[in-house]
């Protein structure tokens, strides 16, 4: 780049070097940041060239094997947090995000405190919102077209959001250039693709009304001696098959397209934490410090959406006691997967784990779907499934490559 000397901030958390031209006002809109990596004897070794990358001894063995590791943690934690709900009747999943939200701020809580309580910003808790709110259509997306398909549809329409919103600086974050424009471009394109292909697939979804028909919450009016249950069904569940699937299909992308926004409050902060005239001037750089604030707008979001539903409900939700343990540990894998994935970023940089992790996940995802719930039956439709999903996970690594 032209003129202008790296700026090195430095820090008691992972370091980076941030290298371009300074602009008036000492902010450059097209700087980027990269971790440094410790090399023998405490000296940094500046890994913002692309070959860097493969460049091998023994720290940096040891950094992409720990980066690797807690990246695979993450996308199984990731597509496997909505097993242990995926055969106990979840009514309109209105309960079950309110208790899973809740145990991702208490286990989020216990994060901050091992972090000794970093700075809190407040715009952090904006992705919180976002995320809940693509989150309060899981169970409805879950119902109609299945774990498997659900999950690889929002995973891949996250992907998309993620990559136009880095690659292009929306929202007044930096934008990524690529070594590799091209490769960047077919893996979008790719992921794009691999979106059409899943709607042609067929799903055996059963409803669960067996498991548990009777709600915790009854309706305390006598009838014949004792109390009446709430039996009003959920609207998923009685809608005809195609219009659910499309409802599903449609959910399932603005559902991926909120969870690839929800992590643009933080990536403004960093983007911003050099700008001399910015609030966030000095804000960290480091990922985990980010995740406390984040989960706090989860939660507070998810009541404040559990409140008004209890209200339009008359006070009477569907809350279901079979709900409560599994969506609390579908949290608590949530959580761990999130702190997983932003320690790896801190070892081989978040153009690399994002594509990863969000094509990773689907796959987990559908191999749980396909496999142990049965949910994609037939030859031919397998074969669309297995194509779309090599599709994603092709574009999800030409989008990594381009950036080396």
């Amino acid at each position: 780049m032209d003129g202008g000397d790296p700026v090195l901030i430095q820090s008691d958390k992972p370091t980076y070097s941030i290298i371009g031209v300074t602009w008036p006002g000492g902010c450059n809109p097209r700087r980027h940041a990269r971790p440094n990596v410790q090399g023998e004897n405490n000296h940094a070794i500046d890994t913002a060239g692309t070959s860097d990358f493969f460049f091998f001894n023994s720290t940096k063995v040891t950094r992409l094997a720990y980066g690797f590791a807690a990246n695979a943690l993450a996308v199984v934690l990731y597509g496997s947090n909505f097993v242990p709900v995926k055969r106990i009747e979840t009514g309109d999943g209105m309960f079950f995000q309110w208790v899973s939200c809740a145990a991702i701020w208490m286990v989020a809580k216990v994060g901050d405190l091992m972090l000794q309580s970093p700075k809190f910003h407040p715009l952090a808790m904006l992705g919180g919102v976002i995320w809940a709110t693509g989150n309060i259509t899981a169970v409805p997306i879950v119902k109609a077209i299945g774990l498997s398909l659900g999950i690889l549809i929002w995973g891949s329409s996250s992907l998309l959001m993620g990559w136009a919103s880095s690659r292009f600086g929306w929202f007044g974050i930096t934008p990524q250039d690529v070594s590799r424009p091209i490769l960047n471009y077919c893996g979008a394109g790719l992921c794009l693709l691999s979106g059409v292909i899943f709607f042609f697939v067929r799903t055996d979804v059963e409803t669960q009304h067996h498991l548990e028909s009777t709600p915790l919450l009854i309706d305390r009016r006598v009838n014949s001696g004792g109390y009446r249950a709430i039996t009003s069904e959920f609207w998923m569940d009685i809608i005809g098959p195609k219009t659910r699937r499309i409802i599903g299909y449609l959910l399932a992308v603005v559902s991926g397209l909120l969870y690839g926004s929800s992590f643009i409050p933080v990536l403004y902060i960093k983007s911003h934490s050099s700008c001399h005239d910015s609030v966030y001037h000095g804000a960290s750089l480091y990922d985990l410090d980010y995740v406390y604030a984040q989960c706090s707008g989860i939660f507070l979001t998810s009541t404040v959406y559990f409140l008004i539903y209890c209200a339009a409900m008359n006070n009477k939700p569907r809350v279901y006691a079979q709900v409560i343990l599994p969506a609390f540990i579908s949290g608590l894998m949530w959580t761990l997967a999130t702190f997983c994935w932003f320690q790896a970023n801190n070892y081989l940089t978040a153009v690399i784990t994002f594509p990863m992790v969000t094509a990773g996940y689907g796959l987990v995802a559908g191999l749980w779907g396909s496999l142990v719930f049965r949910e994609i039956r037939g030859l031919a439709n397998c074969f669309i499934f297995i194509l779309a999903s090599c599709v994603v996970l092709t574009g999800s690594m030409l989008t990594a490559f381009s950036k080396l």
